[in-house]
C-alpha cells in the first residue's frame, strides 16, 4: 500500500505561502481515512516560481505537475497544495502526483467572508477528486460521488466527499479499499 505525501509549495513571498498547518493536518487525515493509506506532510517546500506565468499572475499547474514528478518518492502517492489562482486541481491519470490549490476554494476569492470550514472541507474533496485520477479514475457522472467534475464551487459545495459504489470498485482491486 503506498502511502500519499502532501508536500506544501511556495512561491517565495509571504502572499504565496501554503496553508497552514493546521489545514494540512486535516487534509492529511481526511486522506488517510478516505483511501484507508498512511498520509503524511512532508517538512520540506518546494518552489514554484518556475512555474510562474508573469503576465497572467498565475501557475502553470501542468509545469508544476512536471517539475515535482522529477522530485517524487515513487513508491508515494504526492498531493501538492500550492495556492494558485485559476484551476481547483490537476493530476496525472494513472500517475503519482497531484496538484491542489486553496485560492479559489477561499471564500474570500469571491468577495465574501472567510470561512474556514468552508475552506477544508472543498480542499478535502477537491484533494481525494485529484488523487482518483492518479488511481486512473476519470469523471462520475453521479452528481453525488467526488469524482463527479467540478468547473465552480457550487458544484463541489453539492457533491459529496465519498467515492460511489463504481468508483470504490478500481480502488477496492488497487488494494487501497
Amino acid at each position: 500500500m503506498r502511502p500519499i505525501h502532501i508536500i506544501p509549495l511556495s512561491n517565495g513571498s509571504p502572499a504565496g505561502a501554503a496553508p497552514g498547518l493546521e489545514v494540512l493536518e486535516h487534509l492529511a487525515s481526511s486522506l488517510a481515512r478516505a483511501f484507508r493509506t498512511p498520509c503524511r506532510i512532508r517538512p520540506d517546500m518546494f518552489d514554484v516560481t518556475p512555474a510562474q506565468d508573469a503576465r497572467r499572475g498565475q501557475y502553470h499547474s501542468t509545469a508544476i505537475l512536471q517539475q515535482m514528478e522529477r522530485a517524487v518518492d515513487p513508491d508515494a502517492r504526492v498531493l501538492y497544495v500550492p495556492v494558485l489562482t485559476f484551476v481547483f486541481g490537476e493530476a496525472q491519470l494513472d500517475g503519482n502526483c497531484a496538484v491542489v490549490s486553496t485560492a479559489r476554494l477561499k471564500e474570500e476569492f469571491y468577495g465574501l467572508p472567510p470561512r474556514e470550514d468552508l475552506m477544508r472541507e472543498r480542499l478535502v474533496k477537491e484533494a481525494a477528486h485529484e488523487l482518483g485520477h492518479t488511481f486512473g479514475l476519470r469523471h462520475c457522472e453521479d452528481w453525488r460521488c467526488v469524482m463527479s467534475s467540478s468547473h465552480g464551487v457550487e458544484r463541489l459545495d453539492v457533491k459529496g466527499a465519498e467515492f460511489c459504489k463504481a468508483c470504490r470498485k478500481p480502488l477496492m482491486e488497487s488494494g487501497y479499499w
